[in-house]
């Protein structure tokens, strides 16, 4: 058994799937995305040494053009393409978990400025615009007032790329100064942290802290549907608790962080995620 491991930066996270592998005596490498050069028509011979590739690369769209070329080569990689494209897109996201049937925060969708104003005034101030990519909870803007969304549009219009211009606008949800992570391989939903604030941006990349998240059976049947809804695999599944309408999805990470989960959760993560992938190949199946 031999596994890669792709990666942009070797992160605190890369380090404690390496000593996941060391422990279980998996031969292993390290592959430097930013070092690859591919002839389409020509499958290398290097990737057939792999039973399996774990995609962790720190960028979206080099992480995807990666699982692409490799699952068009026959490569086994975890998670697929098709769920590594739905998980790197919200609006993506949102449409399957609408399609199976989820709660998620009310969301809107507009490619002006005008109409995208009339989409935030019809759910109300506040409200969120966010960019369709993106993590760590970067160019996320919450909206109070008028003056506001016009002056975030108008910046938006002006200073932003074209995945600017499609405005993703979603309902303010009133959560209790922190949301849930949990996190799910395959159909269990295995841990689950707290990511609390004082900031309305509750994530860790945001300086949030962690505390252990009871699993209750609701938390895991909804985190579990979630998951199947993007077409299943190693993922993160951030969920908001709304004091009226419940638990509601908000988003799902395809290449999750999990350094500050491991000791609140008294989960070993890593050793989870290596698990799952070897005994799919075990199986052969590549997901």
């Amino acid at each position: 058994m031999r596994l890669a491991i792709l990666t942009s930066r070797v992160r605190v996270e890369e380090k404690l799937l390496v000593e996941a592998l060391r422990q279980r005596a998996i031969e292993f490498d390290l592959i430097d995305d930013g070092e690859l050069l591919f002839d389409l028509a020509q499958p290398q011979e290097r990737w057939h040494k792999y039973d399996a590739v774990l995609c962790r690369s720190v960028s979206q769209s080099r992480g995807l053009a990666v699982l692409h070329v490799l699952e068009h080569w026959g490569i086994p990689v975890f998670n697929s393409a098709a769920v590594t494209a739905l998980c790197n897109d919200k609006l993506l996201t949102t449409l399957a978990l609408l399609r199976a049937g989820l709660p998620v925060p009310r969301t809107m969708l507009a490619f002006d400025a005008e109409r995208a104003l009339e989409g935030i005034e019809s759910i109300g101030y506040p409200a969120v615009l966010k960019p369709v990519t993106g993590s760590w909870g970067r160019l996320l803007a919450r909206v109070n007032d008028r003056d506001a969304a016009e002056a975030v549009l108008e910046h938006q219009e002006t200073l932003g790329s074209y995945q600017h211009h499609i405005h993703y606008i979603q309902q303010h949800v009133d959560k209790p100064n922190r949301d849930i992570r949990a996190f799910v391989i395959g159909n269990q939903t295995i841990c689950a942290i707290y990511r609390t604030s004082a900031h309305w941006v509750t994530n860790t990349a945001r300086g949030a802290v962690t505390d252990n998240c009871p699993v209750t059976p609701e938390l895991d049947s909804l985190c579990s549907r979630a998951a199947q809804a993007v077409g299943g695999g190693i993922l993160a599944v951030d969920v908001f608790e709304d004091p009226e309408q419940g638990l509601l999805v908000n988003e799902i990470n395809g290449t999750m962080e999990f350094r500050n989960s491991i000791a609140p959760t008294g989960v070993n993560i890593p050793q989870e995620m290596i698990e799952y992938v070897l005994s799919n190949v075990r199986e052969g199946i590549a997901l």
